[in-house]
């Protein structure tokens, strides 16, 4: 398991010094109106982060669980992203993501084949979730850092 934790790590290592360099002028900007900002972005990694910590330790305690997804475009709306300061988002982001790996890398292996089911679709086993929530954070981080060589496997499997 230390393996996501590690990936997750170095994902975060690589991005935090390079995502303290834009601007909030940058990370205000909408080249179109109806994709997300670089705050906005962010502001849904942030819901992920939150959202996944509830799966992952949930399903360590109890296997067979089921989930009902979060409506993203909703949930970053209503928080208002786009008038977060980016500097507080950052830390947001950091300290959420620093927990998850806490949490990933000290996960039972005895654990890792419980099983959720996520808005009627899996089941997928806990070692699953855990790997497609970095898969996914990369997939929205190279859209933010297109040049700093994150690569992503992510496919988005749920309906939502």
């Amino acid at each position: 398991m230390n393996a996501i934790a590690i990936h997750l790590q170095e994902t975060m290592s690589t991005a935090m010094p390079l995502l303290r360099k834009i601007g909030e002028k940058e990370a205000s900007f909408k080249a179109d109106p109806k994709r997300w900002s670089y705050k906005e972005i962010l502001g849904h990694l942030i819901d992920s982060a939150s959202n996944n910590h509830q799966k992952f330790v949930r399903t360590m305690e109890k296997d067979n669980l089921e989930f009902v997804p979060y409506k993203q475009d909703n949930w970053v709306r209503l928080q208002q992203y786009k008038e977060y300061e980016w500097k507080s988002l950052l830390q947001l982001f950091e300290c959420l993501n620093g927990h998850i790996v806490h949490v990933i890398k000290y996960t039972r292996p005895s654990v890792l084949e419980h099983k959720i089911t996520i808005d009627n679709m899996g089941p997928f086993t806990l070692e699953f979730i855990m790997t497609d929530y970095v898969e996914h954070l990369r997939h929205h981080l190279k859209a933010i850092l297109p040049k700093a060589g994150i690569d992503s496997k992510f496919e988005n499997i749920y309906n939502s």
